[in-house]
């Protein structure tokens, strides 16, 4: 039976803004009320386009961001309710790789520096075993002793992004939260930093959150794919389900995009009219509703909600009440 790692539950992550002279109180509605679970072991993946709120979700699960509202339950304990000891404590547990992997580096610490500090934090291993981990990680993510004491910016942006996934994964976490982890790389890297983290979850037995934009890298590395909209989940299901059988019309248009794997196959691309609403003042019911090519008078009125509506295939749109 799957063991449940992570629990999501009704997550809500709002910001206020001060807007104009008169400093008018306006709220963001980054996560709006989102729900789902990652089994361990799995890579579960959220995507959507930009400013859909993927990646605050990340950071949220993590408090590194407090949540507005909502649960985060992590192998049946709530972390919202832990003090700030407890949650530093139990981050040995939970990950994060960014985007970035130059800003999430300290330019002044060498690799060796970098790559200790977590253990010395965490007090993982004797000191004089410290070392011998440091080098035993670096060899697994690509890289070697030689490295050990150069500076991040003597690095080209693969092998900072693998000193990331080092860094990461040197404390052998539960949960790793990727977000973004290969979109400010070249193309011809992209592909060795994929296959190094489906390396290090086959060895470490991890499970990944994996954020992105890109769906071409999410069916190569996911099992689940959940599809975000203006803060709230629109559709969650295993990855080739929902890349040959999308449900939702938001989803559909973003699969239309994902290149063909053969000149033989026949796609019709689905235009999407109008720009992204803006979060500050999103439309009533569906978020989608205004660019929606199947739009209803209901869709207008009602937010729907997300159900299930086949094995594992949850979907948010009236088009199937």
């Amino acid at each position: 039976m799957s063991e449940l790692l992570l629990e999501v539950r009704d997550l809500k992550q709002h910001y206020k803004l001060d807007q104009g002279w008169l400093k008018e109180k306006k709220v963001v509605k980054a996560v709006d009320g989102i729900n789902f679970e990652v089994i361990k072991g799995e890579t579960f993946s959220i995507v959507g386009e930009s400013g859909c709120g993927k990646s605050t979700t990340g950071r949220t699960i993590l408090r590194l961001n407090e949540a507005t509202d909502g649960e985060i339950i992590f192998n049946g304990q709530n972390i919202g309710e832990l003090s700030y000891e407890e949650m530093r404590k139990l981050r040995r547990r939970m990950q994060m790789i960014f985007q970035d992997p130059y800003a999430s580096l300290n330019p002044k610490k060498t690799i060796r520096q970098i790559l200790l500090e977590p253990l010395r934090v965490h007090n993982m291993y004797k000191p004089a075993e410290r070392l011998e981990k440091v080098i035993e990680i670096l060899e697994i993510v690509g890289l070697s002793e030689y490295h050990i004491d150069r500076y991040p910016h003597e690095f080209s942006g693969g092998q900072r992004q693998r000193i990331g996934i080092a860094k990461a994964a040197i404390l052998h976490p539960e949960l790793i939260i990727a977000d973004e982890p290969v979109s400010a790389l070249d193309v011809s890297i992209q592909s060795q930093v994929i296959n190094l983290l489906l390396k290090l979850q086959r060895e470490l037995g991890l499970t990944y959150i994996f954020i992105s934009h890109d769906l071409g890298v999410v069916r190569h590395i996911s099992d689940r794919v959940a599809v975000m909209y203006l803060g709230r989940i629109v559709e969650i299901a295993p990855t080739e389900e929902l890349y040959y059988n999308p449900m939702h019309p938001y989803t559909k248009a973003l699969m239309s995009a994902v290149p063909i794997d053969h000149p033989d196959e026949k796609k019709e691309r689905i235009i999407l009219t109008g720009d992204v609403p803006n979060a500050v003042n999103p439309p009533s019911g569906c978020a989608f509703h205004p660019r929606c090519p199947a739009a209803m008078d209901i869709c207008k009125k009602v937010r729907p909600v997300v159900e299930e509506y086949q094995s594992g295939h949850a979907v948010a749109c009236h088009l199937y009440e």
